[in-house]
């Protein structure tokens, strides 16, 4: 029996509200984020993930008071990230309320850490927040996918697949595969690029970036996502999570 698909709802939080844009740019508002995560916590969502997303280019802390009032109004596991640069940072945040915390920048600028963190926290706890771009022509990144940092403004260099790789040994609980270039767009995953992270990797994985329709998640599955996460097409109401879910039981996978 393979494990329920989880489908996550993420909240793209900027000065303490929820923000949405294409390719991370153009944010509007969504709403407040405490009553987004009622709201999910009672439609059957599996996860929430919270994403303070100018914390690392405004270098500043995550909101920790947003995060401990989204905590109290959800009993399902909170995944929180943006702005994380050392062990400490986990540890207040768990104090917050989180259950899980995700890496994204600082885990690129010094690799150790995500192996200081799963050490002292458990893997578990540690999610691998992975903002990636296609690249075109004669770069060091093989695999025609980058990692990205500073919400997808700054290119790094690095091959994402290979990056993937690296942080599930160091450590890494689980990968947040997000597509940049399929951010907002609605136009569906990146499965190609679902397929490779998936093909290096043995840790579950969450495709992020490109949802529009329903049709759009089973796919995700079937190239190799363990979850399937989401923004705006859930805090604008244009489906459900229990459709999400009944789309995913009718191609045969499993889900609470």
């Amino acid at each position: 029996m393979s494990l329920a698909v989880r489908v996550i709802p993420c909240l793209d939080v900027d000065a303490g509200r929820v923000v949405k844009g294409v390719n991370f740019q153009n944010l509007r508002d969504a709403g407040d984020p405490v009553e987004l995560a009622r709201r999910y916590d009672t439609e059957t969502a599996d996860e929430l993930t919270f994403l303070d997303v100018t914390a690392s280019s405004a270098d500043r802390d995550t909101t920790y008071d947003v995060v401990g009032r989204t905590a109290e109004q959800v009993f399902i596991p909170l995944t929180v990230g943006g702005g994380v640069r050392t062990p400490d940072d986990v540890d207040r945040l768990l104090r917050a309320g989180a259950d899980k915390v995700g890496v994204n920048t600082a885990a690129i600028a010094r690799p150790e850490l995500i192996g200081d963190i799963a050490h002292r926290f458990g893997r578990q706890v540690l999610v691998l927040s992975a903002d990636v771009r296609r690249v075109q022509g004669d770069t060091e990144t093989a695999s025609g996918f980058e990692v990205t940092t500073h919400g997808g403004r700054k290119g790094t260099g690095i091959d994402a697949i290979e990056w993937a790789r690296r942080a599930a040994e160091l450590g890494a609980g689980e990968i947040l595969l997000n597509s940049m270039d399929a951010d907002g767009t609605k136009a569906g995953f990146d499965l190609e690029l679902i397929r490779a992270v998936r093909a290096v990797i043995s840790i579950p994985l969450i495709a992020s970036g490109g949802a529009g329709r329903v049709e759009h998640f089973p796919p995700a599955v079937e190239a190799g996502a363990d979850a399937v996460l989401a923004a705006s097409v859930f805090h604008f109401n244009e489906f459900t999570i229990a459709e999400v879910k009944a789309e995913l039981r009718a191609h045969g996978h499993p889900v609470r």
